[in-house]
């Protein structure tokens, strides 16, 4: 189970490579998802990139998700298979509901279902759609996309009637990425869990505290908190935190340092975004395995840190 309430889970965002304005290495993201999943890690998070611009932030040209995810389910036996996140108001739900059952029966249950609302004006215009619509699309295509995954597929003017399979024979985790445009009330109520971009830990911890209360005043079941942590691991017995872009630079001890400052304020799953080449991608993995991953588990003492 990616989220759950007595443990942190690590997880990592696919691509791992450096950013440059280049496409995809699909063979190097295989080989570190099989290494991935050999070492212990809990999920791998594929983004949903439609357009690149030289405007974009990111310069490296994702893949199409749904094709790499069938591929990283081809290599990999444990590890949870996520989007981070499939942009809902940009593709039909109906289409999303046949990608995701798909995808759940390819990786044997093992697919977990992020959506997020995409935010670049260019990009809705481009697909026809007007980014100030968002909202609205984005509930309104969520609600057609989980009565589909849930066998309802609603009718327009035909009076045939459809389902759409195959069908893994269980609920598909749904994960709101981002604020979706969506309150956190809104997100509580529709979402399983709710994964968010890192901030520096004061601002977080305000997040995570909002958050907590949204689902104390929602629902009484429990609903996961993940967020996403760039990090540039370097080779340091220090547990000292440097801030970079959307995260750290630090050792082992840092890492878990600031893991278990997350966990003590309610975060369940953190995906670490590892900007790194072919050789430190993998040296990072081993590292991470072996000096923070058996360590994840012992909740108590991350409950317990400052």
């Amino acid at each position: 189970m990616l989220f759950a309430d007595t443990r942190l889970t690590l997880g990592l965002a696919l691509p791992m490579q450096e950013r440059e304005r280049n496409d995809i290495d699909f063979g190097l993201q295989l080989e570190l998802a099989r290494r991935a999943d050999e070492l212990g890690f809990s999920a791998l998070w594929v983004r949903d990139v439609p357009l690149n611009s030289p405007a974009y932030p990111d310069p490296v040209g994702h893949s199409e998700p749904w094709v790499l995810l069938g591929a990283l389910a081809a290599v990999t036996r444990s590890i949870t298979l996520a989007t981070g996140a499939i942009v809902l108001p940009l593709r039909h739900p109906l289409h999303i509901a046949k990608a995701a059952l798909s995808m759940d029966m390819l990786s044997s249950g093992r697919f977990v279902l992020g959506l997020g609302s995409g935010d670049r004006p260019s990009e809705f215009s481009t697909f026809g759609h007007n980014l100030d619509d968002r909202r609205e699309l984005f509930r309104s295509n969520w609600t057609k996309l989980r009565d589909a995954l849930h066998g309802t597929v609603a009718q327009q003017t035909s009076a045939d009637q459809f389902d759409i399979r195959p069908r893994s024979g269980r609920a598909i985790p749904l994960v709101a990425v981002g604020s979706s445009s969506q309150s956190l009330e809104w997100i509580a109520r529709n979402a399983g869990a709710w994964m968010t971009y890192h901030r520096p830990l004061a601002a977080q911890n305000d997040r995570i505290a909002l958050w907590h209360r949204a689902v104390h005043r929602t629902t009484s079941e429990f609903r996961g908190m993940g967020q996403a942590m760039a990090l540039d691991l370097v080779d340091t017995s220090s547990d000292r935190l440097e801030d970079i872009n959307l995260g750290y630079r630090t050792g082992p001890e840092g890492l878990l340092a600031a893991l278990a400052a997350f966990r003590a304020a309610g975060v369940h799953h953190v995906a670490l975004n590892l900007l790194v080449d072919r050789r430190k991608a993998f040296s990072d993995l081993e590292i991470i395995a072996r000096e923070v991953l058996p360590r994840l588990g012992e909740s108590a003492e991350l409950r317990a840190s400052p």
